[in-house]
């Protein structure tokens, strides 16, 4: 055979030693990655069944009586299945508690975004004296813990003749700085050209917030949304401070009072767990409705400020 041929010969069979060496090479590649993705779902089912073991307990002990859930207060399944907790907390002042919170909650979501939406938009947009300075206590008052307010709160509320009413659960949760901070966050994004259209149309300054920047800030306005609901929902501090009559309760305070004792003596484990189970149904509903409105949200609010 000649030279050529032989030097041809060599060529190829090195090429097919590449090619054979790729492929062991790439089959090494897919299979560590392969098992990186199983250990990663492991874990991942593994952390997630221990944040809902805790879930599954409080539901099998809704159902639970009193004495198995004592005996086998870790276990998964009824020894005798009874509904008697729930029964009891329709006959309790239960229903009160869930109308008051559903009153104070959808009113607090519906003032938050409104008034969130006009203060994020004032900062972001309008010029104005000392809006730095605003922004900046703002962003201070996100810092304050809620618990140092209380006391002042209270003051305030009973000075103004607002304490143990709806007015006073409601109106002092009307507003608060880290939906502002998210709202402004948002329409800092939006191409302010927008804005100069409409305004060379002759929309006002209301006009164009209302009717051409808020539609377009409906991811944020969706995170706010859910935030304020729950975070309104499960308040318990507040509504401490700012009523005392047993028919303002809602549901944080009534079940609250339903662990001190109120509803007899013996731990009453099934009728607290019934109770914060089917207090926890209403908002994880609205979670995950919305969760991925909710996410994108909170992106779109972060890329610019």
């Amino acid at each position: 055979m000649s030279t050529p041929h032989k030097l041809a010969d060599a060529d190829n069979a090195a090429n097919t030693g590449d090619k054979r060496t790729a492929r062991r090479a790439g089959n090494r590649t897919r299979h560590g990655s392969g098992l990186t993705r199983a250990l990663g779902y492991t874990a991942l089912v593994v952390v997630a069944l221990l944040y809902i073991y805790p879930f599954l307990i409080q539901l099998a002990t809704s159902f639970k009586t009193d004495a198995d859930a004592t005996s086998h207060p870790l276990s998964l399944w009824p020894q005798h299945f009874t509904t008697a907790a729930f029964s009891r907390l329709a006959e309790a002042d239960y229903p009160r508690w869930f109308a008051n919170s559903v009153v104070v909650s959808l009113s607090v979501t519906a003032g938050r975004v409104f008034f969130d939406s006009l203060a994020g938009y004032a900062l972001a947009r309008l010029r104005f004296r000392g809006r730095s300075a605003l922004f900046a206590a703002v962003i201070a008052v996100m810092a304050v813990p809620g618990v140092v307010l209380l006391i002042p709160k209270f003051l305030v509320l009973n000075q103004l003749g607002m304490y143990d009413s709806y007015s006073g659960m409601i109106v002092p949760l009307l507003a608060d700085a880290a939906g502002v901070f998210i709202m402004k966050q948002f329409f800092e994004s939006i191409p302010i050209s927008v804005e100069e259209a409409a305004r060379i149309d002759g929309a006002s300054t209301f006009r164009i917030f209302w009717s051409v920047v808020l539609p377009m800030a409906r991811p944020a306005l969706i995170t706010l949304t859910i935030l304020s609901f729950q975070g309104s929902w499960n308040e318990l501090p507040h509504f401490i401070v700012s009523r005392q009559s047993p028919d303002l309760n809602t549901l944080t305070t009534g079940v609250a009072s339903l662990v001190s004792g109120q509803l007899g003596q013996g731990n009453q484990y099934p009728i607290k767990l019934a109770a914060a189970l089917l207090m926890t149904i209403p908002v994880a509903l609205v979670f995950f409705a919305f969760q991925r409105h909710f996410v994108r949200g909170g992106t779109d609010g972060a890329t610019k400020g």
